[in-house]
């Protein structure tokens, strides 16, 4: 099989959560085991640290991966979904494992996915440790696909834990209370590993107390040690400043990932840095503030409040449950525009009308979808947005959405394309990144 051959394979024969959506996930680690087992164990080759949450773990996983970059560790990286290209999921350095690796790894393995027909996302977790293993990693940034505890991803021992936060999502799968879905993620914790939680609530601290006191596993809460003090714009890049607990002086931070929301991620980032220099990791402070200052770049983290068109303003976010889009909205109100132009999309196993609810009334409306069968369709989501009062026609592409919305903008405006991590995927950037200034 060639390249593209083996691409139509993967994603052919083998579920996938993007298209198919719950009847992809297997709550059980078996499969993953056997893949891994028939390898001789790769995760067993290099150190790891382990990413789970609601939201924020792509970015997080993103920030540390450029910080170990920039301290001179061969880095890899392991996040999904993907945007663009396959490849984006497994990453060393920034590059993309090269195509002869997906070829070689598929017809080695074919066998026994003929055997035992494993999900999509079970192959490429197999797929990324193989490849880690076999290009010598120094370490390896593991985002967990969903949840934690029977995510293919769990079959780790890390260095580290980090879990970003909890929200609302994927409770069809994870549970529906906090408690619970925080139980789930909380499966990454394993004995006498450190962890690191981002941000607490009153539902989730007991449960992320308990089994670190259970496991025996430093716990460490990111939100309670850090504060962020002060914050602004400069060039797109977010510079942030951050006090510490018992410290006097303040750090400032540079971010070339501009979201408002990446303030979280930050004190997240810095906090599993900590824990890791005193583990005996050599990353420095000028290590994390050249990392963070060029984390996008090193990385090739896209879709996160990704500016890709100035005049009128174009961004890009994969923000796509409640709590992505409540920050989401948070940012719009601190960023200058004067229209407000959204184009979204969502799948149907999210909560869309709570989504809805939380958009602005006074912005005007381009709904769509992504093509892929999870995706309610433009007019079911045009329907649900008129009972939330929100007003826009439907589209039966991105592109042709964004093509509307950039027809109907004055320079001075601005178009927000969200709500699935699909639909920003297929959003054909160099044609909308090029369009001309509105006259």
């Amino acid at each position: 099989m060639n390249y593209q051959q083996t691409l139509d394979y993967l994603f052919s024969r083998l579920p996938m959560f993007s298209r198919i959506g719950a009847a992809a996930y297997k709550a059980d680690l078996t499969n993953t085991l056997v893949l891994c087992d028939s390898l001789n164990n790769p995760q067993q080759a290099f150190p790891v640290i382990h990413i789970a949450g609601t939201n924020g773990k792509g970015s997080t996983s993103h920030m540390l991966a450029a910080i170990f970059q920039t301290a001179g560790y061969r880095t890899g990286l392991y996040t999904s979904p993907h945007l663009k290209d396959f490849r984006e999921r497994i990453k060393i350095n920034g590059g993309m494992i090269d195509e002869g690796s997906v070829i070689a790894f598929t017809k080695k393995i074919k066998p026994l996915i003929e055997k035992i027909q494993p999900s999509f996302f079970e192959i490429t977790v197999a797929m990324a440790f193989d490849y880690f293993r076999e290009q010598e990693v120094d370490i390896a940034i593991i985002e967990t696909g969903l949840g934690g505890r029977l995510d293919s991803t769990n079959i780790i021992t890390p260095r580290l834990s980090v879990i970003t936060n909890i929200g609302w999502d994927h409770m069809n799968m994870l549970g529906d209370s906090l408690e619970k879905i925080a139980y789930e993620k909380a499966g990454i914790i394993k004995q006498g590993i450190p962890v690191v939680i981002g941000e607490v609530l009153p539902e989730t601290q007991p449960i992320f107390e308990k089994i670190a006191r259970e496991t025996g596993s430093p716990l460490s809460v990111a939100s309670k040690n850090r504060q962020v003090t002060d914050w602004h714009w400069d060039k797109h890049d977010l510079v942030v400043e951050v006090s510490e607990m018992q410290q006097t002086d303040h750090k400032i931070y540079r971010l070339d990932l501009p979201g408002l929301y990446q303030t979280r991620n930050l004190l997240t980032t810095l906090e599993a840095c900590a824990v890791l220099q005193r583990q005996g990791w050599k990353i420095t402070e000028e290590d994390i503030h050249n990392g963070l200052k060029k984390a996008k770049k090193l990385t090739q983290l896209h879709g996160r409040w990704e500016v890709i068109h100035t005049s009128p303003l174009i961004v890009l976010d994969v923000a796509h449950n409640a709590d992505g889009i409540s920050q989401l909205v948070q940012q719009v109100e601190v960023t200058d525009h004067r229209r407000l132009h959204i184009v979204i999309g969502m799948v149907r196993d999210k909560e869309v009308e709570k989504v809805l609810a939380l958009l602005p009334k006074n912005a005007e409306y381009y709904f769509t979808r992504a093509q892929i069968p999870r995706a309610i369709s433009e007019d079911e989501l045009a329907v649900k947005a008129t009972l939330a009062h929100l007003k826009g026609t439907a589209w039966s592409e991105v592109n042709a959405a964004l093509g509307a919305a950039l027809h109907q903008a004055e320079p001075g405006d601005m178009i927000i394309v969200c709500g699935s991590v699909f639909l920003v995927g297929e959003v054909n950037t160099s044609i909308h990144s090029a369009s001309p200034k509105h006259t």
